[in-house]
């Protein structure tokens, strides 16, 4: 296996291709097109994603460690199919719509002003993360643990106290009626 230390990638089209097979370790990938190419078993360490479009990568025991992302696409993804042991990520302004994070482990994930409509966070465990603007319109909690976690600006989210753990999570009042939902009572 390959070894790249802090080096940049830019403007790369990889899609539908396979990156050569690697630990990435403090690289940078700048504006590079991933959409439908297979990264299984790649090894990203503490590396910086910005601008990419990773849209239906597979992700097949593949480490994200460390890892962020900044105004990536990150369409349908199964981030769930990664090497779970370590995965780490932040997300700033990226789209995750139809992703899955389930069962992952990944406490103190920050995703700041994304979209994550219809993602899958069943039996997640993100105690401590931050929903900062976040839009999770049909997003799926399910015994997920949010203890502690940040909602007040995120929007659209339907969470069941009942079948999710939130003791200590933050919400706005506004959001309180997706916190309700299950019960069908009209909030005005």
């Amino acid at each position: 296996m390959e070894y790249f230390d802090d080096l940049t990638f830019s403007e790369i089209d990889y899609s539908g291709k396979q990156l050569p097979l690697a630990e990435y370790d403090g690289c940078t990938f700048s504006d590079c097109d991933f959409s439908g190419t297979n990264l299984s078993g790649q090894r990203f360490s503490k590396c910086h994603f910005v601008r990419c479009n990773f849209s239906l990568a597979k992700l097949n025991q593949t480490s994200i460690t460390e890892v962020s992302f900044k105004e990536c696409k990150l369409l349908g993804l199964h981030f769930d199919h990664c090497h779970k042991l370590l995965f780490s990520a932040n997300f700033t302004t990226c789209t995750l719509d139809h992703s899955s994070f389930y069962q992952l482990k990944m406490k103190g994930t920050t995703f700041e002003n994304c979209s994550l409509r219809e993602v899958d966070f069943t039996e997640a465990e993100l105690s401590g993360s931050i929903f900062l603007g976040c839009d999770l319109s049909d997003a799926k909690f399910e015994n997920t643990n949010l203890e502690k976690s940040d909602f007040t600006s995120a929007f659209q989210y339907i969470i069941d106290p009942e079948q999710n753990s939130i003791k200590g999570a933050k919400f706005s009042a506004v959001g309180l009626a997706g916190l309700l939902a299950r019960y069908n009572i009209v909030i005005e």
